[in-house]
């Protein structure tokens, strides 16, 4: 959810620089596509060796964060009940940054990512998907006292910032449609490296809106509610849940399992109230595994 330019490679090197780092990404991908054939592992392999190995983000609230040098957050809560859970194997947990975060998970160094992870087309080339543990369905967000903003109208021709290659980025197309229906046309699309970025300009009048998945729109606005305003909904469906590499049906089968001794106790939503601010009791109950499945949940046929 969370590129080097063109001008910064040829500041720092020039042609010869960009040939040398592009035989270094392949021999990268190569190793790393090596790993993955090798290391992957699914239910059988991880009773073996007795450990479940996930990975999890260290600066992505209300999902995964860290608080005095230990993780909090939504994971952090609910990673004691995979343990308990989790009776023939330990769950051992490893802090990354998000950047190469999913790609070590596909790789075969972490059996799946236990985080906030938005369930997108090209994701689900590589991975198949839990049931889902939270809406990521698309919201605007404007400043405060913006009173031009409203229904999803009032957003033709205005500029939105958006993270680059974001699975938001990639649904824009819903909000154009929503637009043409009212005659209304999306306007300029800025594109941002980091949401602390968009939202700065959100807040100094370069943007007059930011699209964001509805948990990160809540969380901003509950913690700035001065600042920001959360807007209407501005996609179909979204889903938040844990990738697994693809090829790993028993592994999948058992976090399925998890999700529904979570959900039919009441965990699931008793987390999802204290860490985002609403229960979400109509998320799909099944692994998502395909694009087309993925669409016709998300509304999106």
């Amino acid at each position: 959810m969370h590129s080097t330019s063109e001008a910064a490679l040829a500041a720092v090197g020039g042609g010869v620089r960009r040939r040398a780092l592009a035989r270094a990404a392949c021999a990268l991908a190569a190793c790393l596509f090596a790993v993955s054939l090798n290391a992957r592992a699914d239910l059988a392999d991880i009773e073996k060796r007795g450990t479940m190995k996930v990975a999890t983000e260290d600066d992505y609230a209300p999902f995964n964060f860290i608080v005095d040098g230990k993780a909090a957050g939504f994971h952090a809560d609910l990673l004691e009940d995979l343990r308990k859970y989790a009776t023939k194997f330990k769950v051992q947990q490893d802090i990354l940054p998000w950047t190469g975060l999913l790609a070590a998970v596909s790789a075969g160094q972490y059996d799946l990512a236990f985080t906030g992870a938005l369930v997108t087309d090209d994701r689900l080339k590589t991975f198949d998907f839990t049931p889902p543990f939270a809406s990521a369905q698309h919201y605007y967000v404007k400043r405060a006292g913006d009173n031009r903003l409203g229904d999803v109208a009032s957003l033709s021709g205005k500029t939105v910032g958006v993270q680059a290659g974001s699975a938001l980025l990639a649904r824009l197309p819903e909000l154009e449609k929503m637009l043409a229906k009212t005659n209304g046309k999306l306007g300029e699309v800025v594109q941002y490296q980091s949401y602390p970025e968009a939202y700065a300009d959100l807040a100094n009048g370069r943007l007059d809106y930011v699209i964001n998945a509805v948990i990160s729109v809540n969380d901003l606005v509950k913690s700035r509610p001065k600042v920001f305003v959360k807007g209407v909904a501005v996609s179909g469906n979204g889903f938040a849940a844990w990738p697994i590499p693809k090829g790993n049906p028993e592994l999948l089968k058992f976090m399925t399992g998890f999700m529904d001794q979570i959900r039919q106790s009441g965990r699931l939503a008793e987390l999802q109230k204290k860490w985002f601010g609403e229960s979400f009791p109509d998320l799909p109950t099944v692994p998502i595994t395909s694009v087309d499945q993925f669409h016709k949940l998300a509304g999106m046929e």
